[in-house]
């Protein structure tokens, strides 16, 4: 990456993949986490987390998963949009069954259920967390719901944490899932960041990346940025790395109002920050910088 030695930098910043060690606990991603762990300590059956895209689910996912420590099992379905069938084979192998993929329907449950109390025998509690949980089919969503049907005396053998876009929210008012919808005990709805928070985010994920220089952010670059991004950290992650590659470009030691806006101008799902701005012009002084 070509700013990198210029703000003194180990790696890129502003990544887009979900990394957690860029994990940054602003409050409503901390609650979360925290209702998340709360709620599966205490054995309940049904969890949900909607955000709209780029607000931090996946990542959030994640960083759940890396926090639970070795007395559970965890099995992660990162896109759910297949049938029923499909489904059980996919928890299947999040759990290490051995099946054969002809198998009928009836023996992939008994050998999952088998799995399941094997678990609970030794004292292991199971998760399942399932993104984009939006595109499930009707029948996807109740046979996971079958699933959690499954327990001992004293507890769920299997607990499911779904993770979607607000469509989610919409699909569980149907009236054909209602079971389903009842069955959601703790829910959690992931917002943009505040403006403060969004200079904290920002200047957090650049100490992770070895940033060690004075404030990289002015004020008026910080407001212009939380503007362009309505506070979506994936937004704002691609905004600034766009502002970067623009003071950098420019030779300038931080990044300004005028970079960021350069960069909205830049990114068609940024809103705009005001102006009219001609982002090659600012870009083609980046490249040959």
């Amino acid at each position: 990456m070509n700013y990198l030695a210029h703000f003194g930098l180990r790696e890129p910043p502003f990544g887009i993949t979900p990394d957690t060690s860029y994990f940054f606990p602003c409050r409503g991603m901390q609650e979360a986490l925290n209702t998340l762990l709360v709620a599966v300590n205490n054995g309940e059956g049904f969890l949900k987390i909607t955000g709209e895209v780029g607000t931090g689910k996946t990542l959030l996912c994640r960083k759940l998963l890396a926090t639970l420590d070795s007395t559970w099992v965890t099995g992660y379905v990162p896109n759910p949009s297949f049938e029923p069938r499909s489904l059980m084979l996919a928890l299947a192998e999040e759990l290490d069954i051995y099946v054969d993929p002809g198998v009928d329907q009836h023996k992939l449950l008994r050998s999952v259920t088998r799995e399941l109390l094997e678990l609970a025998r030794n004292r292991k509690r199971v998760i399942l967390c399932v993104d984009e949980s939006q595109s499930m089919s009707f029948e996807t969503m109740e046979a996971l719901r079958l699933l959690t049907n499954l327990e001992t005396e004293k507890r769920k053998l299997l607990q499911v944490v779904l993770f979607g876009q607000p469509e989610l929210d919409r699909k569980l008012r149907m009236v054909q899932l209602r079971q389903l919808r009842q069955r959601i005990v703790f829910e959690q709805r992931l917002a943009g960041l505040h403006e403060d928070e969004v200079g904290a985010y920002v200047a957090h994920r650049l100490t992770v990346a070895g940033y060690r220089k004075p404030p990289l952010l002015a004020r008026d670059a910080r407001h212009a940025l939380h503007r362009a991004s309505r506070g979506v950290p994936r937004l704002i992650n691609i905004l600034m790395h766009k502002a970067l590659m623009v003071a950098y470009g420019l030779g300038a030691p931080s990044v300004e109002r005028a970079h960021v806006r350069a960069a909205a101008a830049d990114t068609p799902s940024a809103s705009s920050t005001g102006g009219w701005f001609s982002p090659a012009r600012w870009f083609a002084r980046a490249a040959n910088g």
